[in-house]
């Protein structure tokens, strides 16, 4: 009982719908710093990217591959957000409904309350929360510190649904294990008078809106196995090398999303965890590499291992198919010369959503203020440590 669907419906950020009109193509390694809220008192000169602003308001476009009307590709978006999309009287509030794919939501700063119609989730930054294709959800700010600001990071699929890996080799137990995912329990809300509901429904990735005048979240009871779900990332049960070379990522994989051939993934969600390092004769980091994935980084908290310096919490990178990327070269000069000891790593926590897909950038991403126009510098200083051998008379 809603009435008929209008749009499009406002966005402040003009979110991007047409990847082949709205998003641009370019191979360059792109990396953008934390978008950063603007200060309520901060008047025409302040700095941030973002005003007040509720979850569904905050969504930004970062790259996208495919067609949604074809639940072929993917998409990614960071999210900032400093209102509740619920009304604190109580009379309503903002729904939002993607009829284009799932969403798997990674808070970097700020929990998140997150109402759906089979439950309430309480997530928070080191956890990941997954929510299907046409499940209802409102967002307030959590509970905890930094509960009057919230940033993260978005991945949505628009084919098939998250899924943990095969473990292969590895037998039963390991990676992310199935007993510590988290399902809501019914929460049933008799709410229908003095009430609206705005639903913001996304479809082929536009936004359309209707209203109600009753509680969404009014499920008394719900069975099944299509539901939302939360994990815990410290629960991750990390499979690393004890001898030497540098294990590719997909051993950190912590969900996936299947392609019809083999060993190829429409999305991998990968993180890169606390973990003993003891490889022996090996250079630790990331080696450098150009692949056949597309390649998007995040920081949830600390440093990234591979880069010691620009890659901040709240920052990303895109790293696209075939683009020469791995270390700076302050970490290619620390880790060829340290002494390969037993190292416990403990100092942050990344993550990449890797695509078989080739990404294009939005318009908007590429515009940012807080892009690195000057990324490729952070390898030019790498110097050159072979040469040919000097010829000798014979």
């Amino acid at each position: 009982m809603h009435t008929g669907f209008t749009g499009p419906h406002a966005h402040p950020g003009g979110l991007p719908s047409d990847v082949n009109n709205d998003f641009v193509v370019t191979p360059n390694q792109l990396r953008w710093q934390p978008i950063e809220p603007i200060p309520a008192d901060a008047g025409e000169g302040g700095k941030g990217s973002y005003g007040e602003g509720d979850f569904v308001e905050g969504l930004q476009a970062v790259a996208a591959a495919g067609e949604c009307s074809l639940k072929e590709g993917i998409c990614i978006y960071n999210y900032v957000c400093t209102q509740n999309m619920t009304r604190a009287d109580g009379t309503g509030g903002k729904v939002m409904c993607n009829a284009d794919g799932d969403f798997l939501i990674v808070p970097q700063q700020g929990a998140l309350l997150i109402a759906t119609e089979l439950g309430k989730l309480h997530v928070q930054p080191c956890e990941i929360v997954v929510i299907p294709r046409g499940i209802k959800f409102s967002v307030d700010l959590g509970l905890g510190p930094d509960s009057a600001f919230a940033r993260g990071y978005i991945l949505e699929v628009f084919k098939g649904h998250f899924e943990l890996p095969g473990l292969g080799p590895i037998g039963a137990n390991g990676l992310a294990n199935p007993r510590d995912f988290e399902a809501p329990v019914a929460a049933f809300e008799d709410k229908d008078v003095d009430v609206t509901y705005t639903t913001v429904q996304k479809y082929m990735g536009k936004l359309f809106s209707s209203t109600q005048e009753h509680s969404p979240f009014d499920v008394v009871a719900w069975h099944g196995n299509y539901y939302p779900f939360k994990y815990d990332l410290n629960k991750f049960n990390t499979i690393n090398t004890v001898s030497y070379d540098h294990c590719d990522p997909s051993i950190f994989t912590v969900l996936t999303v299947p392609t019809d051939e083999p060993g190829v993934a429409v999305a991998d969600f990968v993180i890169f965890p606390k973990r003993w390092m003891v490889a022996e004769g090996t250079f630790r980091p990331p080696y450098y590499h150009r692949n056949c994935m597309s390649e998007y980084m995040g920081m949830i908290h600390g440093v990234y291992d591979a880069k010691a310096g620009g890659f901040l919490p709240g920052g990303a990178s895109l790293h696209s198919i075939m683009a020469p990327h791995g270390p700076d070269a302050t970490t290619f000069q620390k880790a060829s010369t340290e002494e390969l000891v037993p190292r416990y790593f403990n100092g942050g926590l990344a993550f990449m959503f890797e695509s078989c897909y080739m990404l294009k950038v939005s318009k908007v991403a590429l515009e940012a203020p807080h892009l690195e126009r000057d990324y490729q510098m952070c390898w030019q200083s790498i110097n050159k440590h072979f040469k040919m051998p000097e010829k000798t008379s014979t």
